[in-house]
């Protein structure tokens, strides 16, 4: 027998209403607590304002709503199937022929479109918020910082020295020595007044500092003038110049295959975009196997009191989850595992795991 359309829309109904009432409950608590650390951390910093704070949290909030989201598609499925299952309206569609897959069909759909929304749609806006939130973090906790950006055209760094900063701009790169080519950079005092112009052939990082070579100096009302080698001061490394990118979780889903591709052609390693990128395609089959999981643990009969069990079993599963997907994705950035496997064996196992659970409860 197959599902009634309005049946098969009451089972979505109930659902979403219990995802979208957990969404909200649990992205408060998140705020709540994300509020409390940041004022934690700024107690010592006299020039971030109540106001300041807010931002930072309202900022951040987006980014970890969307992390949040399997647990309450997970909470949600339990509590919806939980309700029809203690009313007895699962009972009454097993005895007119409705088999359980048939009526979890249409909440397994629903699960997959909102990881879908949530992949093409809600994505961008949490990491265009997380962008600003990584540079109102670096502005209040970090002070001057140094930042990297890349293109097709080339690098481009941003380092404070005493008394100014300078932008450096290279159009070829050869990350396994940090060598660059093609080098230009502008000095300034201060935030924005203008002192010179260094272009160089070649740049190669050192011990704290840049080796110019064949540099031509250019500064205002000052004649032109030619050095075969200069030495320019700077704190980064190799590592943190890569770790100095756009990270990945401030980056739209949309742009990320382009950004790796840009990043892999000169030479740096896309793994942890790569990374995260397939873990996000990975979203809506991790969603889908959350369902299964919350059918598994609550369309069985329960004796009174069964709730209790029904909430243990349910957070105990959701942090399993959390952490197995932890544990793949750390396997994955450290390169013990490929990418694809990394990202796309929690979801994938899970599936697995919440069919095989429903088959051994269910006769049908």
């Amino acid at each position: 027998m197959r599902l009634h359309p309005t049946f098969a829309a009451y089972i979505c109904r109930q659902f979403l209403t219990w995802w979208f009432g957990i969404l909200l409950v649990l992205v408060a608590l998140i705020g709540l607590f994300d509020t409390i650390e940041i004022m934690r951390r700024t107690a010592s910093l006299k020039n971030v304002t109540i106001t300041d704070i807010m931002a930072m949290v309202l900022f951040k909030l987006p980014h970890l709503a969307q992390k949040a989201i399997p647990f309450t598609v997970l909470f949600g499925g339990m509590m919806a199937f939980w309700r029809l299952n203690r009313h007895h309206e699962l009972v009454v569609a097993r005895s007119s022929g409705v088999s359980a897959w048939e009526f979890l069909t249409p909440v397994i759909i629903v699960a997959a479109m909102i990881g879908v929304v949530k992949v093409t749609v809600y994505n961008p806006f949490a990491s265009a918020m997380m962008f600003r939130y990584e540079q109102l973090e670096a502005r209040y906790f970090k002070g001057d910082h140094s930042l990297a950006a890349i293109s097709g055209k080339g690098l481009w760094l941003r380092q404070p020295i005493p008394g100014g900063n300078y932008i450096l701009h290279a159009s070829k790169i050869t990350p396994a020595t940090m060598s660059l080519r093609n080098v230009i950079i502008f000095k300034f005092h201060g935030k924005e007044n203008f002192a010179s112009r260094l272009d160089a052939e070649t740049a190669t990082l050192g011990n704290k500092q840049w080796h110019l070579e064949n540099v031509r100096i250019t500064a205002p009302e000052k004649p032109l003038t030619t050095v075969p080698k200069l030495s320019l001061p700077t704190n980064l490394t190799q590592e943190n110049i890569q770790d100095s990118f756009a990270k990945p979780e401030t980056m739209s889903f949309w742009a990320l295959p382009g950004f790796i591709e840009v990043l892999e052609k000169a030479g740096f390693s896309g793994l942890r975009h790569r990374l995260y990128w397939h873990s996000q395609l990975a979203d809506p089959i991790l969603l889908c196997a959350m369902i299964l999981f919350a059918a598994g643990f609550t369309m069985r009969p329960t004796r009174r009191g069964g709730a209790t069990g029904i909430v243990i079993v349910g957070v105990a599963t959701g942090v399993l989850i959390y952490f197995t997907t932890d544990v793949a994705y750390a396997l994955g950035l450290s390169s013990r595992l490929p990418v694809f496997l990394a990202a796309w064996s929690p979801a994938t196992v899970g599936c697995l795991l919440g069919a095989g659970l429903l088959f051994h409860l269910e006769d049908g």
